[in-house]
């Protein structure tokens, strides 16, 4: 689903902008109407973060630009608690903006593209607060292209393939 929801995105909104969408996540910001959060890049290389709003009209999907940023006026972003599974961020610009993912993993996905943009087109000091740094570097080994698999890279790291002792009943 979410795939066909980037490739909507992709034609309908950010292709027309000349903007190449890296990542979007979608946030709780209203009960009538979905919002997504997203990524871009501009034909110039500048780094945008743009809120949407997403309804239907009929059989038709519509996206709204709500809000507009670029990645230069970012001065943090606060996932608020690290060793917490909460879904809650703020972002701070010349407002500080609180925000609810619709997920822990998908305040990560954020997070991690948000930082890797920031390294490759800005290099600014950019303050990722309240996060766990292992799951926000791209140098990280837990850091993947795929990011369904990190929790799943995690729980094979640690267990045991088999063993070699007399009291366990795992195979040797």
């Amino acid at each position: 689903m979410s795939s066909l929801v980037k490739e909507d995105l992709k034609k309908k909104l950010f292709k027309p902008l000349s903007q190449r969408l890296y990542e979007f996540i979608e946030i709780e910001f209203s009960t009538q109407d979905r919002y997504y959060l997203c990524v871009s890049v501009t034909k110039s290389n500048e780094v945008k973060i743009i809120m949407v709003k997403h309804w239907r009209l009929g059989l038709d999907e519509k996206y709204e630009i709500a809000k507009n940023w670029s990645l230069n006026d970012l001065e943090m972003i606060d996932g608020k608690e690290a060793d917490a599974d909460n879904p809650f961020f703020d972002l701070h610009f010349k407002k500080v903006y609180s925000l609810e993912a619709y997920s822990c993993a998908s305040k990560y996905s954020f997070a991690r593209t948000v930082n890797k943009l920031n390294h490759a087109y800005l290099k600014k000091d950019l303050q990722i607060v309240n996060f766990d740094v292992t799951y926000i570097n791209d140098d990280s080994i837990w850091s993947s292209n795929n990011k369904d698999c990190l929790v799943l890279m995690r729980v094979c790291f640690y267990a045991p393939i088999s063993c070699a002792c007399h009291f366990c009943p795992l195979p040797y």
